[in-house]
């Protein structure tokens, strides 16, 4: 009989549907000792946040399918150790969107005519109705950061509210973003124009402070900042002392940079409203979090694949021996493409060629997919939802297959669109090595690819790469490597530094500013 561990509370929905199936057993509160010596007996286990999934534990856990996390982040689950041992991780992405979408609304509104500072005025027995003039959000602007599940939700409700939408997601399409009435604009832009804004982004080394001194010296000082995603998104200390000097008129937190919290300095300040992680915090979503659980666990051990598995599902032998190496190829691809690309993502061909192409590439489309959206996207990009993810998005995705290839034994290639522009990248494996070996006209071969970089399109010139050796001297960044492509003597060129550190951006400007160099992208791999 399949055997099923609840060691967190999940709702009855989901019980129900794993009951129907297999025999489940509720052991909630467990030490790690305890779940440890308990879990080798059962197929599958269903978590929440509570209770930690380590190495240790998947490894006792000799019969288990399957790990379930009923909600949407699986940082309690090492994922590395499940996938190492052939076990499926499977969350819950997308349940509680609407609750999330409507707790935004619900502080916006509370934002808008100070429902809970005048709440509690008047439980201390205070009549201070003039204190507390507020503002419709009706011919308002909206200023939504990130359109993925939550964001394009919020846009919705907004609509509705009669609210003009902006909103910044370079990994969505303006088309896409306008099915929903928003108005794709940039990040500046955004901030001066908007009389709220709410951020709906993972926390990642890009977004972390992505709201600092510097952003909220743009805004308008009637603007009003949400944040119901992730801790950290803001800087707390700058955005308080924005407002108490007047510079913001007041913001919202649902979420913080620990949890949980009872005291910080968004707590001091009566202009803030604080909420303490509600956003899933409904009947709804609760129960929506377990029945999806429970139908992906249900799939696994019925040897289906599941709609949001965190890692690959099963691939056959054959073809995993073959195309394995070249998964960090095509996510390196993916990786710098979508640094390279400037504007809004509009469509993304994939082409294989020699060997490779005569084989299932779906894990080579999840792997240049994984890469593509590292940096933007809660939901690790796999077999089962990288077409999801990318439709979600409104990302065209079209694939090419050649057997033959001229330069190399196998050759992948990635080519990302704005619309009006396109950036190329073509990687390969050298020794089980992955290779740099094009960027746009460019052949070059960059080995190992990885570490911090500077691509630089210039004029070919003789003193020019002195001039910006200089720049990087000066600031005591050493240059480990360096790669020029050109297409004629004289001519446009490329020119790629492998750094030891990352350039700051007062530097990027003073080699922007050398005669004849016309880009400068630092790119991360």
């Amino acid at each position: 009989m399949t055997k099923i561990l609840i060691a967190d509370p999940v709702g009855e929905e989901g019980l129900a549907l794993l009951r129907a199936c297999a025999e489940v057993d509720i052991k909630t509160g467990l030490k790690p000792e305890e779940l440890i010596s308990i879990i080798g007996n059962y197929d599958a286990l269903v978590v929440r946040s509570q209770t930690k999934v380590t190495a240790k534990v998947i490894e006792a856990g000799k019969k288990l399918q399957v790990v379930g996390r009923a909600g949407v982040g699986v940082d309690n689950i090492d994922v590395e150790a499940a996938t190492r041992l052939g076990i499926v991780v499977v969350n819950a992405p997308s349940s509680n969107t609407i609750s999330a979408a409507e707790h935004t609304v619900a502080l916006m509104l509370s934002l808008a005519r100070h429902v809970p500072q005048a709440n509690a005025s008047l439980r201390s027995g205070e009549w201070r109705r003039n204190d507390f003039m507020g503002i419709e959000v009706r011919n308002k602007t909206l200023g939504i950061i990130g359109l993925g599940n939550v964001g394009s939700e919020v846009a919705k409700r907004a609509t509705g509210l009669e609210m003009k939408l902006l909103g910044f997601d370079p990994f969505v399409s303006p088309d896409f973003a306008r099915n929903f009435g928003v108005e794709v604009v940039p990040m500046e832009r955004l901030l001066k124009e908007a009389d709220f804004i709410t951020l709906h982004v993972p926390l990642t080394n890009s977004t972390k402070g992505m709201i600092g001194a510097k952003e909220l010296a743009l805004v308008k000082p009637t603007a009003r900042i949400i944040n119901t995603a992730r801790g950290g998104l803001v800087d707390e200390a700058a955005l308080v002392k924005a407002i108490e000097e007047g510079r913001v008129a007041g913001a919202a937190f649902d979420v913080f940079t620990t949890e949980p919290i009872t005291d910080s300095i968004l707590f001091k300040n009566d202009r803030i409203i604080v909420t303490p992680h509600l956003g899933a915090s409904t009947i709804e979503a609760q129960a929506l979090v377990s029945e999806d659980v429970a139908e992906q666990i249900i799939c696994v051990l019925n040897g289906q694949p599941a709609q949001y598995a965190v890692n690959a599902p099963f691939v056959s032998a054959e073809t995993l021996s073959v195309l394995q190496p070249f998964f960090t190829a095509a996510s390196t691809a993916g990786k710098l493409v979508a640094q390279l690309v400037e504007g809004q993502m509009a469509s993304l061909r994939i082409k294989y060629e020699g060997e490779i192409s005569e084989y299932d590439s779906k894990v080579l489309k999840a792997a240049v997919l994984s890469g593509l959206l590292a940096e933007i996207s809660e939901e690790r990009v796999n077999l089962v939802n990288a077409n999801l993810l990318a439709a979600k998005r409104g990302l065209t995705v079209l694939e090419q297959k050649e057997l033959a290839c001229s330069n190399y034994v196998n050759l992948i290639t990635v080519e990302l669109s704005n619309g009006s522009d396109k950036v190329v990248c073509a990687t390969t494996v050298v020794q089980d090595q992955t290779h740099i070996v094009r960027v746009n006209d460019y052949w070059i071969d960059i080995f190992p690819a990885e570490g911090n970089f500077m691509f630089s399109d210039h004029l070919d010139r003789p003193g020019l790469l002195g001039q910006v050796g200089r720049v990087t001297g000066d600031a005591n960044i050493d240059i480990t490597s360096m790669h020029v492509g050109r297409l004629q003597p004289r001519g446009k060129a490329l020119m790629i530094l492998a750094l030891d550190e990352v350039i700051s951006e007062k530097d990027r400007q003073k080699i922007l500013a050398i005669p004849d160099i016309y880009s400068a992208k630092l790119v991360k791999l």
